[in-house]
């Protein structure tokens, strides 16, 4: 127990610390009070007149341009609509939502409410991803009307006076209507009564509970919730939100706000002072974002874009007239976005078939939007397995195969083929022409769906995150991609591997002529430049898809080289076509918004539409042409297409080798070599290049797919189980080297006064000679089969003056070869 003496000790050093604590407290504060009072006086000294509050700010337009500078695709605020009305104009149901959505004790605080405040700054501690304001309703009025959006101590401060000033100079019901006549609903509204005739083409006095609701969502984040935009289903769902704090508040009963959110809303058709305006929207949405909405409207910026109008309008173009086409096939939609292959920049951006039809929400785009790509997706799988080791000639077996999807192999997959058909061996690059199923689900499967997701994220894909949803239906394009990102990986393949950002601005200048940003390139290395333009050379080639699309497909095009791949998801719900040229890169959608079924596949569906802008796009932008790949050839011949194949070879008959230049046609023979194992059975997908596997059996595919493979051979009885192997080496027989070699001696006197002349050959050759034959001027005299090799000629048939004698040689294996001599028989000895 502690001593007494212990115990006053301890009081005594308390009291001091105490002391001392208190002491310095008085300092702070008297040093504290006298700065705050300065600064308050100081600050109370510069605001503004308070009583000025009704005055309007003036507005610098913000003007969004093509990449030419010459064209004004929009002028944000060129046309400032505001109508100003009295409270009594106002729907009560308006006041309501708006002060249930900002401000739901605006009648209790004096102009700044510090429980909001304290509130708001606990959920930004709490939830960083979702933060909150605390301005009332008299604060956002001051913001709006006498300062700027800087977060900065000093200019809350400034808010904060004033809100009180004006508090005291002005009723709740003044400020409230001040407000409402203020501040901006999006789409050029400002006030009330312009967003009621914009939005609802109606006075504010005639606002129905759901119509004010809606509008008291959107000075939150005007162009992110604008009606006309792609967040419209968001908007919804924060004005449900209003009506039920609308509820909570008391300022309507149950059942009004369970007919409000059952209220069907029918919005009026948006202003058409506006060029592509799904990519003004895009830009409009970034600008808000980065530099928000308040100094958009007012900093006077000049925005340079990187749309090309002539081409946007080429592409908006390419869907007049195709009404009657979509309708045939049960698509109400289309979207076509082209970017620059070498840059990455947006050229054309066409969101929907008409952005102004609202009623099948044509203002949303669907070029931002995601989608099932269906087999757009296979060219990214099979530039993975080429990285990996395979060729454009390795085998596949194209046959009813069942697919574990589960460790203890009770869960599987089985695909089918477009036409339900099944071909057996086919190679790499002609299933991917022909876009068939079971090849490249295998093809994921060795590629490895991580592997492949991997190379898919680094060409600029973002969409694809939830790996626990993603198996091997990947292959086929199960999961969801924004077209414009689809865009811009197949833009990889275009540009030789070299991958670039998508970029919609070129440059943006405030209103003084300073750059605040400026597009500079940014491009890296994504792919194997040889393996990118070994997945151009298959998409270009139209006979290796003919077999599937025929010969006069959508895809082809005579004079201008272009690739392509076609992409239909299950029961034709999306129809795409991506494709490319050596500069362009497009992708068009076309399906319906509601997700419904249409009646016919990509290329039938979507491949005129690409087809047509193509065409026309080659008017005003030059296109190249593609260059050619290196061959792909591996040490293991299985990866080369020698073994799977149902392949024709032609080899020399007398050697069994492959043909050269100098095989005789006759000793051509076309000769089949097959190999029926499935592909498993000659690789390890975690060593494609190493050893063949010791126990491929192991490998929990294999046995589906060898049951796949004979299950083929089955049905195909022509189709042999024969382990044969090609030749690898080249004909050496035929050779200059082998080729006989001729001597003529022996010529007899031409003029002597006989009517003959001899000839003799001296021949030597490595093969035994089959049949020599004798000329003159090029008419067949004699053959001779046995040495010495001769010939008699008679003199009468000869020319007077000169005369060609030639002889060829045959040995036992076609090779073959001549010599000639001249002679001349002069005139006079035969009077």
């Amino acid at each position: 127990m502690p001593s007494k003496k212990n115990y006053k000790y301890k009081q005594r050093k308390k009291m001091t610390v105490f002391k001392f604590l208190f002491k310095t407290s008085l300092i702070f504060i008297a040093i504290l009070i006298p700065i705050a009072i300065i600064v308050f006086f100081k600050i109370s000294n510069n605001l503004p007149d308070p009583t000025a509050i009704s005055n309007k700010n003036t507005i610098e337009s913000t003007k969004i341009y093509d990449r030419t500078g010459d064209i004004l695709l929009y002028d944000i605020h060129g046309e400032e609509k505001r109508t100003v009305v009295a409270s009594e104009q106002i729907s009560q149901y308006l006041k309501d939502a708006t002060l249930a959505a900002e401000d739901d004790e605006f009648y209790i605080h004096k102009g700044v409410d510090f429980k909001a405040i304290l509130r708001a700054l606990i959920n930004d501690i709490l939830h960083p991803d979702d933060l909150q304001g605390g301005s009332t309703i008299t604060q956002q009025l001051v913001k709006n009307s006498f300062l700027t959006s800087e977060k900065t101590i000093t200019r809350k401060l400034k808010e904060a006076l004033l809100s009180v000033q004006i508090e005291r100079t002005h009723t709740k019901d003044e400020i409230l209507t001040l407000y409402l006549n203020q501040i901006p609903y999006g789409s050029n509204s400002y006030g009330i009564e312009s967003a009621s005739q914009t939005f609802f083409n109606k006075k504010a006095s005639e606002l129905s509970l759901a119509e004010s609701a809606l509008l008291a969502s959107l000075p939150k984040a005007p162009s992110y919730y604008s009606p006309y935009g792609k967040h419209l289903d968001n908007l919804l769902i924060r004005k449900d939100y209003v009506l039920d704090r609308m509820y909570k508040l008391g300022y309507a009963d149950e059942n009004n706000i369970n007919s409000a959110k059952n209220e069907t809303l029918t919005f009026s058709q948006e202003s058409k002072g506006i060029k592509a305006p799904h990519f003004v929207a895009y830009i409009k949405e970034y600008l808000e974002e980065k530099y928000g909405y308040e100094y958009i409207q007012k900093a006077g910026l000049k925005v340079y874009t990187t749309l090309d109008y002539n081409a946007q309008k080429l592409a908006e173009d390419s869907l007049f007239g195709i009404d009657d086409h979509l309708k045939k096939y049960g698509a109400s939609n289309v979207a076509i976005i082209a970017l620059d292959s070498k840059t990455g920049q947006i050229l054309t951006m066409v969101g929907s078939k008409d952005y102004f039809d609202l009623k099948n929400n044509g203002n949303f785009n669907v070029t931002t939007a995601t989608r099932q790509p269906g087999s757009a997706f296979k060219p990214f799988t099979y530039a993975k397995l080429l990285e990996k080791g395979f060729t454009p000639e390795t085998m596949f077996f194209d046959s009813e195969t069942e697919f574990s999807t589960s460790i203890d192999q009770k869960e599987s997959y089985k695909p089918g083929n477009y036409d339900g058909k099944f071909r057996g061996p086919v190679s790499l690059k002609s299933a991917l022409a022909q876009s068939l199923n079971i090849p490249a689900v295998k093809a994921l499967y060795i590629a490895g769906i991580d592997d492949t997701l991997a190379l898919v994220r680094k060409m600029g894909i973002t969409t694809i995150n939830n790996r626990s949803r993603i198996g091997l239906s990947l292959a086929l394009g199960g999961a969801e991609v924004k077209p414009i990102e689809m865009a811009s990986a197949y833009s990889v393949f275009s540009n030789n591997g070299i991958g670039n950002p998508i970029a919609s601005i070129l440059k943006i200048e405030d209103s003084k002529g300073k750059i605040l940003e400026k597009w500079s390139e940014s491009s890296k290395r994504i792919l194997d430049e040889n393996i990118a333009k070994t997945i151009t050379n298959i998409l270009s080639n139209n006979d290796l898809r003919a077999p599937i699309f025929g010969q006069n497909n959508y895809l082809t095009f005579p004079n201008i080289a272009v690739a392509a791949k076609s992409g239909t998801t299950q029961e034709f719900k999306d129809a795409w076509i991506v494709g490319y040229t050596t500069n362009v890169s497009v992708a068009v959608w076309v399906g319906n918004n509601d997700n419904s079924s249409m009646k016919n596949s990509s290329a039938t569906v979507a491949g005129p539409i690409f087809n047509k802008f193509i065409k026309s796009l080659s008017d005003i932008i030059v296109f190249g042409n593609f260059d050619a790949p290196k061959p792909l050839i591996r040490e293991k011949e299985i990866l080369n297409g020698g073994y799977m194949n149902k392949m024709k070879v032609k080899i020399d008959k007398a050697s069994e080798k492959l043909i050269t230049e100098l095989t005789p046609q006759s000793m051509i023979i076309e000769k089949i070599y097959k190999k029926t194992h499935n592909i498993l059975h000659y690789i390890d997908k975690n060593d494609i290049l190493g050893e063949y596997p010791k126990n491929p059996e192991n490998d929990p595919q294999y046995k589906n797919w060898e049951d796949g493979v004979i299950g083929w051979i089955k049905t195909n009885p022509g189709f042999l189980y024969l382990n044969e192997y090609p030749p690898i080496e080249y004909d050496d027989i035929h050779t200059k080297e082998n080729e006989p070699k001729i001597t003529i001696k022996n010529i007899s006197d031409p003029n002597s006064e006989t009517n003959y002349t001899n000839i003799i050959a001296d021949i030597e050759s490595k093969f035994k000679i089959k049949e020599v034959n004798f000329y003159i001027n090029d008419s067949f005299l004699s053959s001779d089969f046995y040495p010495p090799y001769k010939a008699q000629i008679d003199l009468l048939d000869a020319n007077y003056g000169e005369n060609i004698i030639s002889v060829k040689a045959y040995d036992e294996y076609q090779n073959s070869s001549s010599e000639f001599i001249k002679i001349i028989r002069q005139h006079t000895l035969f009077p």
